[in-house]
């Protein structure tokens, strides 16, 4: 009779089976490498490309990191819905926004006008130390084709557009809050015209 059918084991057989002497072993070295790689890799949220130089830009009295975080909170009272924010990144980007229907499109389905829909972004850059150099930009797409990216069919919006309405309205928010940088207050202002000058007697 075999063993299986007596419910016997083989010690012969068990002795056969033992556990190798040496196992394999990773140094922990190798994991601490791993996590230092992975803690000085950059991760960053904003796109791969940089604004339109026709974008609005401005400089304002308050670090990177609180612009943004006021931007996360001053979008929504625009009816605007918050796509990717990232304080560390300075970087804050809206979804779509219908601006006649007045509502928010999350996918391309569901946008039924294109040059009304816009999309802006938020570049919170550090100027001079306590000050922000914001760049933002209003963009809409006058066409749709899947076969091209996203970034090659945008179109900056022109200061008639209601979707650079809304952008300007949140970057005047964001000087009331924080105000302006006195050198800026004087770039933006108009050049007197030079006093004319004496007549001879």
């Amino acid at each position: 009779m075999r063993n299986s059918e007596r419910g016997t084991r083989n010690r012969r057989a068990r002795s056969r089976a033992r556990t190798p002497a040496h196992l394999f072993r990773v140094p922990t070295s190798a994991f601490r490498l791993c996590l230092l790689v992975a803690a000085c890799t950059p991760i960053t949220t904003r796109p791969d490309f940089r604004p339109d130089p026709r974008a609005l830009v401005v400089t304002l009295n308050a670090r990177p990191e609180r612009i943004t975080a006021a931007l996360d909170s001053l979008v929504p009272a625009e009816s605007l819905e918050v796509a990717h924010a990232n304080v560390r990144d300075g970087y804050v980007e809206t979804a779509w926004y219908d601006t006649q229907a007045h509502r928010t499109r999350h996918h391309e389905r569901q946008i039924r006008n294109l040059a009304a829909t816009v999309k802006i972004r938020f570049w919170a850059d550090p100027w001079v130390p306590g000050q922000t150099r914001l760049t933002t930009e209003p963009v809409y797409r006058p066409r749709y084709d899947p076969s091209r990216p996203e970034r090659d069919l945008e179109v900056i919006a022109s200061k008639e557009h209601e979707g650079y309405k809304i952008a300007q309205r949140l970057v005047d928010k964001l000087k009331q809050k924080f105000g302006v940088p006195k050198a800026a207050q004087e770039e933006g202002r108009p050049t007197p015209p030079p006093s004319p000058s004496p007549t001879p007697p």
